[in-house]
């Protein structure tokens, strides 16, 4: 039989060997370990029916009704495992909680003979651990600016520069505002989100700087875990402070490639907060494709939103200025800074 790992010595392992999740596809969906494969023992209405039997009748009955639907693709579900398992002949299984689904098909691979270490405590062990690691102290240092300052492309010239860094609006596939989510694929629930930024803290070394975007509570549909926003709010910030016109430039570079309709959709979103007139006059731009004006238009409510909420929540924060949104200048700004405080 498999050998029963805890948490920490599963993850060690998964830098060498496959995880595999037999949990059905909507609870992978609803959030995985990053990396790992979906196998299911049980696709999503199976399982809803498997469930339901063990609930409304009893155990055994669930368990008949869960072997009447795994017989019928023991053959694919092996082969499934052994193409993911390779050359190394290795697996590292998990369910929900390290029970029947998971110790199954740890029997049908090592029926194979593929090797299997099984998660104590399944995928909620999982989340325990990330839970932890969210709430890890960290040496936070918050980058704010007015939309279309360039915060992101300083963060990627921060981690080419050796920096370590948390790019939020990377994990959530999503830029933070109404136009956020053009361009990217689809947002990953926040359950996912929460993974992927916990994988983020486990790499990181708590006594080094780790630079950091401002962002509100959620980027896009993607809700920031409370602990660690704390810790966010908490932390020193440093404001780039870079002309309107700059970043209105720098906006339509960004936004101007897609499409008129998608552009309108975006600022139909905000119609509200624009107020009727602005909102008109960043339609008609968009259609006579002045999208200078139209970023000029959405900065006025974007510039006051967002100083309005840097002054609530940090009663102070240091200023650099800067004359352009070019990552190589701010970027080194930021380390002059960070070098300074220092001493």
């Amino acid at each position: 039989m498999a050998d029963l790992i805890p948490i920490e010595s599963f993850l060690s392992l998964s830098d060498s060997f496959p995880v595999i999740d037999v949990r059905s596809p909507a609870e992978f969906l609803q959030g995985h370990i990053p990396g790992s494969v979906n196998i299911p023992l049980f696709d999503n209405e199976e399982r809803k029916v498997v469930g339901t039997a063990y609930k409304q009748v009893n155990k055994e009955a669930a368990m008949y009704i869960g072997l009447d639907y795994a017989g019928k693709k023991l053959v694919k579900l092996a082969k499934e495992g052994e193409q993911v398992a390779g050359k190394n002949k290795t697996l590292l299984v998990h369910c929900w909680r390290g029970g029947m689904r998971s110790k199954s098909m740890v029997w049908l691979f090592e029926t194979m003979g593929i090797t299997c270490h099984l998660l104590q405590g399944g995928y909620k062990s999982y989340r325990n651990y990330i839970r932890e690691a969210l709430a890890l102290p960290l040496n936070l240092l918050v980058i704010g600016g007015r939309t279309g300052s360039g915060k992101t492309a300083v963060l990627n010239h921060l981690k080419n520069k050796g920096e370590q860094i948390i790019d939020l609006e990377g994990l959530a596939h999503h830029k933070g505002s109404a136009f956020g989510a053009l361009g990217e694929i689809e947002q990953p629930s926040t359950e996912q989100f929460e993974n992927d930024l916990g994988r983020e803290i486990l790499f990181l070394d708590p006594k080094q700087v780790t630079w950091i975007e401002d962002e509100s509570r959620n980027v896009g549909k993607c809700v920031i875990p409370g602990e660690f926003f704390s810790s966010m709010r908490k932390a020193e910030i440093v404001f780039l402070d870079i002309p309107r016109e700059q970043r209105a430039m720098h906006l339509v570079e960004d936004y101007a490639k897609y499409k008129q309709e998608d552009l309108r959709g975006c600022i139909l979103k905000i119609e509200k907060r624009l107020g009727g007139d602005r909102t008109r006059e960043a339609l008609e731009a968009i259609d006579r494709e002045d999208f200078f004006n139209t970023a000029m238009i959405t900065l006025h409510y974007y510039d006051k939103a967002y100083m309005y909420s840097l002054e609530k929540n940090h009663e102070q924060y240091q200023v650099l200025s800067s004359e352009k949104v070019d990552p190589h200048i701010n970027t080194e700004l930021l380390i002059q800074y960070e070098k300074k405080r220092r001493l």
